[in-house]
């Protein structure tokens, strides 16, 4: 009798016992992506319609008198700015998985899950889509899925996705019975690659345009340069509608913007400022690097100073936010000399000796840079939201919490012109 109780307590027992080496086991709730045929996905994310509301402001972008602003992963709205004090509307160019643009002889170039996208804009009323280069960018990175929200799981299972076939675009979510061991993995990060999408542009050349500190493409010559998030993408533009892919250039995991003067590239990283010389255009060689704790970190240079942002907290890191000013007069030993603490600063900008921080939700701030490293403040205005700006050669534009804002330069101040509710 004994001996009968002892197997069925052996029995009912064997349910929670397992063999498997990956034990012990959890309910949780696991995630899988819901696939869509890429080729027809990626038909429908492009077209040209009539003005909308602006859902979340990112980048800004200036060529001639037209203002771009980018709906982050949806495309960007086209401003008339021929009167800055009356700035309209014009037009929405749709274009899904898009975060950045640059612009030269009226040809725009632009990023799409991926891919480089090619607009002709010499008739801005009829915009035209020329040419489309498939996964050209972002080539280490599944942008597939910064335009869907990720839902509530415990675990994300991918599976193996071939991402040249499929997209993203939603997720199923059930309990599962899974190892403790599979959930605890995710939150290992060894090898992680932190998922974030997030210049005052140095040139000389009318005919390109002028993007803001947290530009990821910029134009050099007959050059367009993308960053990804560890690399560095290159094209040779001297034929604009039909442009070649060059040889990447692999700079670090992090990188974030993209900067240049002259012929010196600076790379702004959430662990540094790394620094490359392109004489050769097409093949970018590495000078040096500033490094620097984990943060966001646009970058912009004039002269012998480079002029770094650090912004810390949420997926930043945990680097303690300010404005690190650095000696480059030496390329290859860049020297720190000077920490000022911001609120929590996201672009940057310089106009001859004015310095320009976004400092977030504690507003704009202008600066008096003529005596750098040594910096004074000119003028606080605290009470906007500021995200990046573009100092142009009469006015400032500048983007925060869906306002667009321009001033005009004073002596030692600015004055707002307007302002554009988007």
């Amino acid at each position: 009798m004994k001996k009968s109780i002892l197997l069925l307590l052996l029995l009912a027992a064997l349910p929670f016992v397992s063999c498997d080496d990956d034990g012990p086991y959890e309910d949780y709730l696991v995630a899988r992506p819901i696939l869509e045929d890429a080729i027809s996905f990626k038909a429908e994310a492009i077209d040209i319609i009539d003005p909308i509301p602006i859902q979340t402001s990112g980048k800004i972008y200036a060529y001639k008198n037209y203002i771009f602003i980018n709906d982050v992963g949806s495309g960007f709205h086209v401003i008339d700015n021929q009167n800055p004090s009356n700035p309209q509307n014009i037009a929405f160019i749709k274009l899904e998985g898009n975060n950045d643009i640059s612009i030269k002889d009226d040809k725009l170039f632009a990023d799409s899950y991926g891919d480089l996208v090619i607009f002709d804009i010499s008739d801005i009323n009829n915009i035209q889509l020329t040419s489309r280069m498939v996964n050209a960018i972002y080539k280490n990175y599944d942008v597939w899925i910064q335009n869907v929200e990720f839902p509530q799981a415990d675990i994300y299972d991918y599976g193996t996705i071939d991402y040249d076939r499929y997209v993203i675009v939603g997720w199923e979510v059930k309990m599962e019975r899974r190892p403790v061991s599979e959930y605890e993995e995710q939150f290992r990060c060894d090898n992680c690659e932190f998922r974030n999408f997030d210049n005052v542009v140095n040139t000389a050349e009318s005919n390109v345009g002028q993007g803001g500190s947290l530009a990821r493409f910029k134009i050099v010559g007959d050059y367009l340069y993308v960053v990804d998030y560890s690399d560095l993408n290159i094209f040779d533009i001297s034929n604009l509608e039909t442009p070649t892919a060059l040889e990447d250039v692999s700079v670090a995991w992090d990188i974030e913007t993209i900067f240049n003067q002259g012929e010196i590239l600076f790379i702004g990283g959430r662990q540094g400022m790394y620094i490359y010389d392109i004489k050769d255009p097409a093949k970018p060689e590495f000078v040096s690097e500033f490094r620097h704790g984990t943060a966001c970190d646009p970058v912009v240079v004039d002269g012998n100073f480079a002029y770094v942002t650090l912004k810390g907290g949420d997926f930043c890191g945990n680097t303690e936010s300010g404005l690190y000013v650095v000696d480059i007069s030496d390329l290859k030993n860049p020297d720190l000399k000077v920490i000022y603490p911001m609120f929590g600063p996201n672009g940057l900008g310089i106009k001859r000796d004015k310095l320009f921080i976004c400092d977030g939700s504690d507003g704009l701030k202008v600066f008096d840079k003529s005596n750098a490293p040594n910096i004074t403040q000119l003028n606080h205005f605290p009470d906007i939201e500021a995200y990046d700006v573009i100092p142009l050669e009469n006015t400032l534009l500048m983007i925060g919490g869906g306002t667009l804002r321009q001033y005009e330069y004073l002596e030692n101040d600015i004055q707002l012109i307007s302002t554009f509710e988007l």
